[in-house]
């Protein structure tokens, strides 16, 4: 592949798993993995899949995580790699329980407490899944991005326009077609753009990489506004996720998110993730700043 040409879907899939797949340095520190070719900011999705990465390392392969919870202190930086720092609080006989700190240049960009559950037969609900239609005919999210790419600011265009290595097909208008305001809510069919391997860890990363794509966007939807068109300033404050049965994150995997609330230049927002045959596999909560920013009045 030379540098002019597109990678192909196994090759966005490669460099994933790349970065989910933590350095081991021993005593319970980890290294992860900078984004080829990453620019500005790291990824919010991409540190909560490396501490997860790192805490399951240091945890028996019969206690799968059933639930995180983290916080974003700073902002990491695409030039450098990130550190992980895991601390064993509990195993007991049926959870563990981990706390990870990830850093960058000896400071904490993250920090998130992992919880780890044995096997249990228990009593059975769900909600039921949304009824809208299948991914099959939708446009792919960087298909709209295309076609709208003359209303997406310059400096934002490439990072908006980049392949990735999950397929998003949304169901509703996004802010940065130039939509009008409409509900906080918010559907999108989400796959890996190519096989996974069938280690469990690995699809329980991926998810927690792609759960938090669109998810704070839904609370800038009434208000016609988002990071790409230069008039907010959005950044994720913290990020939950519970994860309540086995799925592939190779297959199709609908996203149904709702924001319930927006004030105080913070925005709240829900997610719940349902495999193709309508199985409610996780659920995910996450407040962000979503701080309108104010043309400078020239002196």
């Amino acid at each position: 592949m030379t540098d002019h040409e597109d990678p192909t879907p196994q090759e966005l899939v490669t460099r994933l798993l790349d970065l989910l797949d933590v350095k081991d340095h021993g005593g319970d520190r980890f290294e992860g993995r900078r984004k080829i070719g990453g620019v500005g900011r790291v990824f919010g999705g991409q540190v909560i899949g490396q501490a997860l990465a790192s805490a399951e390392r240091t945890v028996a392969d019969d206690r799968p995580v059933h639930s995180l919870h983290a916080y974003f202190l700073r902002g990491g930086s695409e030039d450098h790699e990130t550190d992980f720092k895991v601390e064993r609080d509990l195993d007991g006989g049926s959870f563990s329980n981990r706390r990870v700190v990830a850093s960058q240049l000896g400071k904490p960009i993250l920090n998130m407490a992992a919880s780890f559950h044995k096997r249990e037969e228990g009593f059975e609900h769900a909600a039921e899944m949304p009824d809208v239609v299948g991914p099959e005919g939708l446009a792919t999210e960087r298909d709209l991005r295309l076609k709208y790419a003359d209303r997406i600011p310059e400096k934002r265009r490439h990072l908006m326009l980049e392949r990735r290595p999950i397929e998003l097909r949304p169901l509703e208008p996004r802010h940065w077609m130039g939509s009008e305001p409409q509900p906080p809510v918010a559907h999108s069919w989400f796959r890996a753009v190519s096989t996974l391997p069938d280690d469990p860890r690995i699809h329980r990363a991926v998810l927690a990489y792609a759960s938090d794509m669109t998810l704070l966007g839904t609370s800038t939807m009434p208000h016609a506004a988002g990071w790409a068109g230069g008039n907010m300033m959005i950044a994720s404050l913290d990020h939950a996720i519970w994860f309540h049965d086995d799925f592939r994150a190779d297959e199709w995997l609908l996203y149904a998110c709702d924001s319930p609330w927006a004030g105080r230049a913070r925005g709240f927002n829900r997610g719940r993730i349902y495999t193709r045959d309508g199985r409610l596999v996780a659920s995910v909560a996450q407040e962000g700043l979503i701080r309108p920013l104010v043309p400078k009045k020239p002196s």
